[in-house]
């Protein structure tokens, strides 16, 4: 029996549907396609909703504008519109086919054929179609593979993979959100063969597909086989000399400690703890400051004693980089569960210090410059200087002398 959406609760959002009658009145058929289908079939969260019409871009335009919803030419030379209806977004793109592809950008026709339509699509559990009614469309028999939790390619794999490249990546991607038992094997023949194209694919794009399959609730299986395919070596050979076995036992960490889930821990499992090759993997994939901090400073920060205490860990937070130190401890968790320590002492004791630092408030220096010029102390270096001494006292304190108790001190 094909399922029907019907009662589907973001199917039946206001925004959403007044989308639908604005593109309607104009003479347009329009369904929603790919994620939110996908995601509804697999019992699974729908965050995004995009849609697929008859109509032109220019006609999507005015039908939006004429119902007073804003239209944003996002892509528009490809057929894509972004209607912001209230303040929900929506992708609509017009019904297409390549008729020109070079490994990364196609060439699109537009057109009103839903078949055709799915054909140009990357994978067959993104090639679903719904109407307003919750009735679903299947042009490419996608729905087993939803139930199945297949992930495969459209038609010939190695074809959708030469159209673009990138779609590697989205195919092990998808498998670590999606899959289960293992990856298509022509999908995964065609990567290994094709994965030498990726070195054309922008490093941004890379890190952001990379980044992606990293926030999966579980990537390891698919982390495992695009290092069987080489397709890992490409995209991060620092993993090389490395390996992914830590993977595995961060994510059983994760859930037994109950840790969200962290792209950039995950990251770190797969690259030797090293500040040079931190920066250098940073720098190839064109990091933000942000994420470039994190791994450097994992990478560099030393790891708390394992038999510390909270008053010594607390000390080591403040003056460190209290995110690199809860990265560097979690990983130490992990290779303990590699080498089968996961139960002993060592481990326990980190496990509360991860613990800690993930509740941990970095408390504030009582003292001011303004209260050191009260007394009496002129402005200039000396000021720095008392300063600095001052905050080293109250760390070695433990952060417990008062304000009062450090302006006596000269």
């Amino acid at each position: 029996m094909t399922p029907d959406l019907k009662r589907e609760a973001w199917l039946n959002s206001k925004p959403l549907l007044t989308v639908f009658d604005a593109l309607e009145a104009a003479g347009g058929e329009v369904r929603v396609n790919g994620g939110a289908v996908r995601n509804s079939l697999m019992g699974i969260a729908v965050a995004d909703v995009d849609l697929s019409t008859t109509l032109v871009p220019a006609q999507t335009i005015k039908a939006l504008e004429a119902a007073g919803i804003r239209a944003i030419a996002t892509g528009i030379e490809h057929g894509t519109i972004t209607a912001v209806a209230g303040k929900t977004p929506f992708e609509i793109t017009t019904l297409r086919e390549d008729i020109e592809t070079n490994g990364r950008h196609a060439v699109v026709r537009f057109g009103t054929d839903w078949e055709l339509d799915a054909k140009r699509r990357d994978l067959t559990i993104n090639a679903l179609y719904c109407d307003r009614h919750g009735i679903l469309y299947d042009p490419l028999n996608g729905l087993d593979d939803v139930k199945n939790r297949h992930v495969r390619f459209i038609g010939d794999a190695g074809e959708r993979i030469t159209e673009d490249h990138l779609r590697i990546l989205r195919f092990f991607r998808f498998f670590a959100w999606y899959g289960a038992a293992r990856p298509d094997g022509d999908g995964l023949k065609a990567c290994a063969k094709l994965k030498g194209g990726l070195e054309n694919i922008s490093v941004e794009r890379i890190w952001m597909e990379l980044r992606k399959t990293l926030k999966a609730p579980d990537p390891s299986r698919s982390l495992l086989w695009m290092r069987t395919t080489g397709v890992l070596g490409v995209i991060l050979p620092e993993s090389e000399k490395w390996g992914i076995d830590l993977v595995p036992h961060l994510i059983a960490a994760e859930q037994k400690w109950r840790w969200k889930p962290d792209a950039m821990v995950r990251l770190a499992a797969m690259m030797r703890p090293d500040g040079e090759i931190a920066t250098g993997v940073a720098r190839r994939l064109k990091f933000s400051g942000d994420e470039t901090r994190r791994l450097v400073d994992w990478a560099q920060s030393p790891l708390p004693r394992k038999d510390c205490d909270e008053v010594e860990l607390a000390k080591s937070l403040y003056l460190g980089d209290p995110q690199a130190i809860l990265d560097k401890m979690k990983l130490e968790i992990a290779r303990l569960a590699m080498t089968n320590e996961e139960g002993s002492a060592s481990a326990k004791s980190i496990a509360e210090h991860v613990k800690y630092a993930t509740k941990w408030k970095r408390p504030v220096f009582p003292v001011k410059g303004q209260d050191i010029l009260n007394k009496g102390i002129a402005a200039g270096p000396e000021i720095g200087a008392l300063t600095k001494k001052l905050e080293k006292l109250w760390v070695d304190s433990g952060f417990k002398l008062s304000k009062a108790e450090l302006l006596k001190i000269e």
